[in-house]
């Protein structure tokens, strides 16, 4: 009997395998295919918007041929032989670069974003609230105001505008109306209208409007503490800080009085159910306002100017850099505006930073001048408490009708919404715009009265007014004389300015339209504008404004240096009343010092000695606070480990600092602890220099009521515990963030700049389209109050920028080409443009790019060339 051949394996297995290697295979170049194809659609879809800027393109309405020059970072420099061709070009090269944040900004203020992004909440919370105040009716109203010449500019810049919608469809204008198409009826963008451009300056004026948040909060911090001078304890006059105003009394010209306008005395405050619904319901229409431009703790601003006589040139020097939120596409556009043969009949030659969608420069220089902005932070809103009965209004004894009108909020997809909104004399009633209901009572001089109250806003934008006219002259201005007569035509934002030119001259000038506020010595609180009025008393009415001739100015004063950044213009009782709530002055006083060091060494100043300075990182908030945190003792040494880092540490705010990161950390569980539990959630401290001044004092007082923890019962807790808690706090949140080895914190790891998209951008938006909307985050140095002013919210908890230097610049008179300028993101608003983040590294870094002006340096600095013809 033969043996049987071994038993062969059979060949079904791999054959299986190969076949499935093959399927696997397969199905792995199909998904390729397909990701190859999704990314080159997504490439296509995100780059079909970009622009043209090489080679000739038509531009209906040009008198002759206009050059656009573009340096390696995409910024515009536009040679035209008249005005309106140069700002025909402007308005075209804005459309091109930014149309979609053109587009959506004007769908803000004229309450009409619902249109734009379809049945959102917040869009129609915020089309109510703007539709209440009214942004564009007084817009239109200013058009028949502004002189020929402003409209003849705003129309050519509206007609440059859309001469370029004209050429492209929606899908080729940005990518967000591709994405927002999949979900809403974009339709075809509406022509660009020159109130649009004056729409938006309202848009400006109300982010920046000064001390609204302050008189609030006052009201709301009464209704918790039932007490005037504990309230004003957390709303100390500027001198507590001891820092120098902008301006000493010496410094201003002798035709000038210095006398301060009367303000009356504070007495008492009665609170009641009325008041705090109507209040609340006042700051939550406030709150539904979409930020344009900046608000909140770190919206502010450095500028200062040195005399020709302290630099290396031998001419003034300025810098400034704007403090406002920050976003993506970034708010500011560098544009060059500049006649071919400067006369009178194109006078413009001028460079500098402008927003998408107004013509002309913001900010910036011309060949004679240059000019910066902080804001002032005046007293520009008033919040009157309105006694109502039906469909009247009490003034003194007598009742008077309140006007009504009807708003028709359109919504993309959805029905219509009519909006009633009723006005008084003092302005529109904000306080039931979101529905929120008052009840009845409401405090007077005497007593509570029953009755129904509401909350109307006076605010000095909602009377028509001229800055549009003041842009271009100060565009056009040659010396003080020229600027003083801008800043009369400057109503709103109330800013500072402070200039220099090129025969030596430095000074300030402040502008806007301030009210006059009457002496009501018998007012139950101050009636200088810092806490509600009541509106029935005729007495609290404003009396007009402060007349222009009376707003502070100076010129070279014997400092040789002028500082602005957002502290007190004046000593308190020297000149006309500007508002009662300032920034407290610490970053003007760090630079102050900074400044007068440099002039004392002798070493004349350059471009990068400015721009070191506005890097400063030095917090004056540590140099307040390390002494009592170092005299704490704590017994454990895991918690004493974060103690430790902070006696050796210099105080600087760098990313890479363990000790800046814990100190943070210290300084939110402080406030945290010793504040929240006795005030209303919308008055948690953010940190600013406010709460610092606050801290400052409290420290001198162990027994301060705010030290005590209302949670725990028959307790009261002093300041030393209350330090030891934060701190002990903070040691266990580091662990917990970052790593148990303090030797691994880092401030950077906590402080993250998130630049987000104003539409396509937030957490309800997929995250495809986040992050092509969306730059990555980056690590920040710098904080609050701080000269590199990188703001954080501590009543958030969060340690993010909220708001920082939205861009820097510094000219020099003397070296013109030397001048130095840096955006946060880029020219481009487009994703797909390689200009859409291309200066956001090195403006996190503190680095800037050269200005060009001259037109030799333009041309050299060019890389492409657009040429428009009629």
């Amino acid at each position: 009997m033969t043996e049987a051949p071994p038993e062969q394996p059979s060949p079904a297995p791999r054959r299986r395998r190969s076949r499935l290697r093959r399927l696997v295979v397969g199905v792995a170049v199909v998904v390729v295919l397909v990701l190859v194809a999704a990314t080159a659609f997504t490439a296509v879809v995100i780059r079909r918007p970009l622009p043209q800027t090489t080679g000739t393109l038509q531009l209906d309405g040009l008198t002759g041929d206009v050059r656009v020059l573009r340096d390696e970072r995409g910024v515009p420099q536009i040679f035209a032989d008249t005005p309106e061709d140069l700002f025909r070009a402007q308005g075209f090269v804005a459309a091109q670069d930014r149309f979609f944040e053109m587009d959506y900004r004007r769908h803000v203020t004229a309450g009409r974003l619902a249109e734009l992004v379809g049945d959102v909440p917040e869009a129609i919370e915020a089309d109510k609230v703007i539709r209440t105040f009214g942004w564009r009716r007084v817009a239109e109203q200013e058009w028949d105001l502004i002189t020929p010449q402003t409209r003849a500019f705003l129309t050519a810049y509206a007609d440059g505008v859309n001469a370029y919608l004209a050429t492209r469809a929606p899908e080729e204008l940005a990518v967000e109306y591709t994405v927002l198409g999949l979900s809403v009826d974009v339709g075809t963008p509406e022509p660009w209208d020159p109130i649009d451009s004056l729409a938006w300056l309202k848009a400006m004026a109300w982010d920046l409007r000064g001390n609204y948040d302050d008189e609030l909060e006052r009201a709301l911090a009464y209704s918790e503490l039932k007490d005037v001078t504990r309230v004003e304890e957390l709303f100390p006059p500027f001198a507590t800080a001891g820092n120098a105003t902008i301006l000493a009394p010496e410094d201003l010209p002798a035709d000038q009085d210095a006398t301060a306008t009367p303000t009356a005395a504070t007495t008492t405050f009665r609170s009641t159910p009325a008041l705090d619904a109507a209040l609340a319901s006042a700051r939550d229409a406030i709150d539904a306002v979409p930020v344009l431009v900046g608000r909140g703790e770190g919206t502010g601003s450095n500028s200062w100017v040195v005399s020709g006589e302290h630099t290396a040139s031998g001419a003034p020097m300025l810098a400034n850099d704007p403090h406002l939120s920050l976003g993506a596409p970034s708010i500011w556009a560098q544009v060059g505006l500049h006649c071919n043969d400067v006369s009178a009949a194109c006078p413009f030659s001028v460079a500098g930073f402008s927003f998408a969608g107004f013509p002309g420069v913001i900010i910036g220089h011309n060949g004679d001048l240059a000019w910066g902005l902080t804001n002032m932070g005046a007293d520009v809103t008033d919040f009157f408490i309105e006694r109502l009965r039906e469909d009247t209004v009490q003034r003194g004894e007598e009742w008077v009708p309140v006007e009504t009108r009807t708003e028709t909020i359109r919504v993309s997809g959805s029905a219509a919404i009519d909006l009633e909104v009723r006005t008084t004399t003092h302005g529109p009633i904000i306080s039931d715009v979101l529905d929120v209901a008052t009840v009845t009572g409401a405090p007077t001089a005497q007593g509570t009265l029953l009755g129904s109250y509401a909350v109307a806003l006076a605010w000095t934008a909602l009377t028509p007014g001229y800055t549009a006219d003041a842009v271009f002259a100060i565009n056009l201005a040659q010396d003080a004389d020229d600027i003083r007569e801008a800043a009369a035509l400057f109503d709103v934002p109330a800013q500072n300015i402070v200039f220099a030119t090129v025969d030596g001259h430095i000074g300030y000038q402040a502008p806007g339209r301030i009210p006059l506020r009457a002496e009501v010595t018998d007012s139950p609180v101050s009636a200088n504008g810092a806490w509600p009025r009541d509106g029935r008393d005729p007495r609290y009415d404003w009396q007009g404004w402060v007349p222009a001739e009376e707003m502070p100015r100076a010129l070279d004063p014997a400092s040789g240096f002028i500082v602005a950044a957002n502290q007190a213009v004046l000593p308190d009782g020297v000149g006309p009343h500007l508002t009662s709530d300032w920034d407290y002055g610490f970053r003007s006083e760090r630079i102050r010092t900074l400044l007068q060091q440099q002039i004392d060494s002798g070493r004349p100043f350059t471009a990068d000695d400015f721009n070191t300075i506005q890097n400063d990182d030095w917090s004056p908030f540590a140099q307040v606070l390390l002494p009592a945190l170092l005299d704490v003792r704590i017994e454990d040494e895991y918690d004493a480990a974060g103690q430790r880092l902070l006696r050796d540490w210099d105080g600087r705010m760098t990313a890479d600092s363990a000790a800046a990161a814990y100190f943070s950390a210290v300084w939110r569980n402080l406030l945290q602890d010793t504040f929240w539990d006795d005030l209303p959630p919308d008055m948690r401290p953010d940190g600013g220099s406010k709460w610092l001044v606050v801290l400052r004092g409290m420290l001198e007082q162990s027994d301060d009521r705010f030290w005590d923890d209302r949670s725990t019962l028959n307790v009261t807790e002093s300041r030393d515990e209350a330090l030891l808690q934060a701190m002990v706090s903070a040691r266990r949140d580091m662990t917990v963030e970052m790593s148990k080895n303090p030797a691994d914190w880092r401030w950077g790891t906590l402080h993250h700049l998130r630049l987000q998209h104003s539409v396509l951008g937030g957490e309800s938006i997929p995250a495809p389209v986040r992050r092509l909307m969306n730059p990555s985050p980056i690590g920040m140095p710098g904080s609050s109050s701080v000269v590199n002013a990188t703001a954080w919210d501590a009543g958030t908890g969060s340690f993010d920028v909220t708001a920082g230097p939205s861009m820097r610049m510094v000219v020099d008179l003397g070296h013109i080409d030397a001048s130095t300028w840096v955006n946060v993101t880029g020219s481009s608003g487009h994703p797909g443009s390689r200009h859409y983040t291309d200066q956001l590294r090195a403006w996190a870094e503190g680095r800037t790019f050269p200005f060009p002006f001259t037109r030799d340096a333009v041309e050299a600095a060019a890389r492409d060339e657009l040429t428009l013809r009629p």
